[in-house]
């Protein structure tokens, strides 16, 4: 499919394509997202805009993707089935591609018991795999899921979320070939520590032929501390990171702890490069956007290609 969607052009012409995250404020601050924004600017080919992320409220994806817009940035419009009816999300579709956004990607959200309104409702009226689809549906056939015709069909470049280590891993990759068959043109990946476990799952990827049905984008995260490695291991669910990462980052004095984060995180794009089924890398820096182009650079990954 060809959209308007930078983030599909760096893709077709066989270059490596790189993404990042701004998480949209707690509060009605576009400065904050602008700031955020120009720290990216020339180092990524678009820019994940996360949708009430945790299940905390933020800025709407929406809004803040239409301030990064506004800067000359790609945003990338995260959109989760949880929040949303099919009607309200179709609406936000169009409104969004009328904007100028023209690259998605398609979640079902963290539920709501982890955020700060543990008492609000799932909504859930349809799935990560069926969102897929109906963008699909109003992109390629016109159509809105009740079935009347779109003027005007939003051109989105569609993707999806996916996690090679959560349990059970043999069933990973046949969801990945439900995205895919659903109509998802690029993957973004959990984060990536154990590269050991995630080539394996490229194994099964390759074997299916889901790497020439889709690009795939490898996620990584540098990790700020030998306290952030230890919660990931073991509080965050479907993550794995390496006990010895966590020893690596503990051998540091804290003050270098960061430095240490950001050079394993470099050190696995340079793994990660080699692994054939690869197409680009997202680069989940948290609320530590600064450090991504330090990150880029030192992987060999600047200046981004001009398509």
């Amino acid at each position: 499919m060809k959209t308007e969607s930078k983030l599909e052009k760096v893709f077709a012409s066989g270059n490596l394509a790189v993404t990042s995250e701004c998480g949209p404020p707690r509060g009605s601050l576009p400065n904050h997202v602008r700031e955020k924004g120009k720290y990216l600017e020339g180092v990524v080919d678009a820019i994940n805009v996360t949708d009430n992320q945790t299940a905390m409220v933020r800025m709407s994806s929406l809004a803040a993707s239409v301030l990064l817009k506004q800067e000359g940035l790609n945003p990338l419009l995260q959109m989760v089935t949880r929040d949303r009816n099919r009607l309200a999300m179709q609406a936000d579709i169009i409104g969004a591609y009328a904007l100028g956004i023209d690259t998605m990607l398609c979640l079902s959200g963290d539920h709501t018991q982890f955020g700060d309104h543990p008492m609000a409702a799932n909504v859930h009226d349809i799935d990560s795999i069926q969102l897929i689809q109906m963008v699909k549906a109003m992109r390629d056939e016109g159509k809105f899921q009740g079935g009347a015709d779109i003027k005007g069909p939003p051109k989105m470049f569609i993707g999806a979320a996916a996690n090679p280590f959560a349990d059970p891993f043999e069933l990973r990759v046949l969801r990945l070939a439900k995205k895919i068959a659903a109509g998802a043109d690029f993957i973004q990946t959990q984060c990536i520590f154990n590269v050991d476990k995630f080539e394996k799952w490229m194994e099964q990827v390759r074997a299916h032929g889901l790497h020439k049905k889709c690009y795939i984008m490898a996620g990584v995260t540098p990790m700020k501390s030998v306290g952030a490695g230890r919660y990931m291991k073991n509080k965050v669910p479907g993550m794995d990171v390496p006990q010895e990462l966590v020893d690596r980052m503990g051998a540091v004095p804290k003050e270098k702890q960061p430095e240490e984060g950001i050079a394993i995180c470099v050190e696995t794009i340079e793994r990660l490069k080699k692994i054939e089924g690869v197409a680009g890398f997202h680069i989940m820096a948290i609320d530590w956007e600064e450090k991504v182009k330090e990150i880029v650079d030192r992987a060999g990954l600047l200046p981004r290609p001009q398509v």
